[in-house]
């Protein structure tokens, strides 16, 4: 107990929490003292203020005594008022100093002659000398040369700062206390989330990749990093598990045709027998190797897609030149295939984006259709490619009349390699919708796939931006560039 306690002091004092609690409550105390002390400064400044006046108003009616009636009238006035009780003080003395009537028996020396206010130490009989008390006086030189002090005790004044000073020295040591407690209890609770954190990072880079973050459910800065991190948790897990997908698929889906080129290199170089036989051979080889160079060069787009290594590239361009460009490229591939290439596409559809990759995915998706849009059974033989504006977004739909995809599948043929059984036949290897997916999350957009009763629906979603004004001076907009479609089989059901 003593050794975990010896630990987690050191590790509160260092925390950022507690910093800041200690901070706060060093502002605060410096806050309270100021006020106190200016409470206690306005406090003493009134006190002093109703003591002049009434000093003052005592004078100028003494003075007006001493006016009407003389010295000897001025002295029984101050000898009645001497014999009361209270804070006022009284003296009348000749003008060699000699005391005449009052309550105060000793003042400072040369205190007489100073006419006008100050504050000293008097005495008011003999014995309180060695304890003098202090008090605000005025000192009014009375004709013939007499001198009247009149003052008031400033022991109230005295006593109301020794109690301001003894509250904040209290409220202080209060707030201390306080603070320090406030300050440990907060770091405490904070270090232990923190320590939870650090736990389960220790847990997830140990290798358990299925730990996460806890959750306090108080929505304070804590719970909303923790969930931000296992967001990228989850993330990172979903790219590992990608990853180790795609390493499983390349080692089935690309040994048969390595199998191929190597049984194919093989069988040349058994039975050839002739350099037109060994030709064959090798233009059946390089066949196999360009498909295999496809294979890994998808797989290097995807990559970088994910990455989101490319947004250098992105500029605003018009869509619409870019679908109905790519549709007549397939017209003829669609009249071979048997099939109807019908376009819809709205004028001035404005996304940004990069001319190249969206040109690819559509291709792949048009080539998908191509491929698989046969209608089962009789039907219309058609594949319709069209481009609106939705609201804020523009929607580029690939619609076919084939077999379509089952919904239970609609996700799983959006990764790498995935084929469905109905389309093992057709060459392909499972890249091209995971290569359009790819495409259409890096411009910001969504990719769904959807009943098209019969057939399949695919449905681009991506945000409609304002087009870019010509510089006339710069020579216009540069001619627009499709992207060359890829009939050798990147495209997947």
């Amino acid at each position: 107990m003593q050794s975990a306690a010896t630990h987690l002091l050191p590790n509160l004092f260092r925390t950022t929490a507690f910093k800041l609690t200690a901070v706060y409550l060093v502002i605060f105390a410096l806050f309270a003292g100021f006020v106190l002390g200016y409470v206690a400064w306005n406090a003493k400044r009134l006190l002093d203020d109703q003591i002049r006046s009434t000093i003052d108003a005592e004078i100028q009616g003494l003075a007006e005594q001493q006016r009407q009636g003389g010295i000897r009238r001025l002295v029984n006035i101050i000898e009645r008022r001497s014999r009361g009780p209270g804070a006022s003080l009284y003296l009348v003395t000749t003008p060699v100093g000699d005391r005449l009537a009052g309550n105060v028996e000793a003042v400072p020396p040369g205190a007489l002659d100073r006419p006008g206010e100050s504050e000293i130490e008097y005495a008011r009989s003999a014995d309180a000398v060695d304890t003098p008390s202090r008090a605000i006086v005025r000192v009014f030189v009375l004709p013939a040369g007499f001198r009247l002090l009149v003052g008031r005790d400033v022991e109230e004044r005295e006593r109301l700062g020794v109690v301001i000073r003894r509250a904040a020295g209290w409220s202080l040591l209060l707030v201390f206390v306080l603070g320090c407690f406030a300050s440990w209890f907060v770091a405490r609770r904070v270090l232990k989330r923190v320590d939870g954190m650090t736990d389960t990072a220790q847990s997830i880079m140990a290798g358990d990749l299925k730990g996460r973050l806890s959750i306090s459910g108080t929505g304070d800065e804590l719970d909303r990093l923790a969930l931000n991190l296992n967001a990228m948790l989850d993330r990172i897990g979903e790219l590992m598990a990608g990853m180790q997908q795609v390493s499983d698929n390349i080692a089935h889906d690309l040994k048969t045709p390595l199998t191929r080129l190597r049984n194919r290199a093989e069988e040349a170089l058994r039975t050839a027998k002739s350099p037109d036989e060994l030709r064959a051979a090798l233009d059946g080889s390089i066949d196999e190797a360009d498909n295999l160079i496809r294979v890994f060069n998808a797989l290097l787009m995807i990559a970088r897609l994910e990455t989101g290594r490319i947004q250098d590239s992105m500029d605003t361009l018009d869509l619409s030149e870019i679908v109905s460009g790519m549709a007549e490229l397939y017209e003829p591939l669609a009249e071979e295939a048997g099939l109807s290439l019908v376009t819809e596409v709205a004028p001035e559809l404005h996304v940004s984006g990069n001319r190249e990759l969206l040109g690819q995915a559509l291709a792949n998706l048009i080539d998908n259709a191509l491929k698989y849009g046969q209608p089962v059974e009789a039907g219309a033989a058609t594949v319709v490619v069209s481009a609106a504006p939705v609201g804020s977004e523009i929607e580029l739909v690939v619609a076919d009349h084939g077999p379509g995809v089952p919904e239970a599948d609609r996700g799983r043929v959006l990764e790498r390699f995935v084929r469905l059984d109905q389309s093992r036949s057709k060459p392909g290897f499972g890249l091209g919708l995971a290569l359009a997916a790819g495409v259409v999350r890096l411009h910001g957009g969504q990719l769904r796939l959807e009943d098209n009763a019969p057939g399949l629906r695919v449905v681009i979603s991506l945000p409609q931006v304002q087009p870019k004004p010509v510089d006339m001076h710069e020579g216009g907009a540069l001619p627009a560039s499709t992207a060359q479609p890829n009939p050798a089989g990147l495209q997947s059901a």
